[in-house]
């Protein structure tokens, strides 16, 4: 997973998008060990506290969890899991729409061009 980070955005947000990715795809699985918060923060070249916020914020969401001396690991709970994937796919799919209607597409030729391209 490519860790490069906007600077220009809030790292966090980043951070938990980046995991939430691994988990939708299903490199992270349920039950799975995920890197150390140095591990990230060398990876992404930022603070170890950076990361441990944006752990705790998946912690709080359900997504992930930690066990004291172990690490943190992806839930074991599998309806999590899709949950996340489902709200991923929903939030692409929302900016593309919102992009192509700043466009000035309507819904229909939207509709095309994704037809048109997954034809391809």
């Amino acid at each position: 997973m490519d860790w490069e980070l906007d600077k220009k955005r809030p790292l966090c947000p980043q951070i938990c998008e980046q995991l939430c990715i691994m988990i939708a795809r299903d490199d992270l699985k349920p039950g799975d060990k995920i890197m150390s918060v140095r591990e990230v923060a060398l990876l992404a070249q930022v603070t170890p506290n950076t990361v441990q916020k944006s752990y705790e914020q998946l912690e709080q969401q359900g997504v992930i969890y930690s066990r004291r001396g172990a690490g943190w690991f992806v839930s074991e709970n599998q309806e999590i899991a899709q949950d996340v994937r489902k709200q991923y796919i929903r939030s692409k799919t929302e900016e593309y729409i919102r992009n192509m209607q700043i466009l000035g597409l309507t819904g229909d030729e939207i509709e095309t061009y994704v037809k048109e391209f997954i034809n391809e």
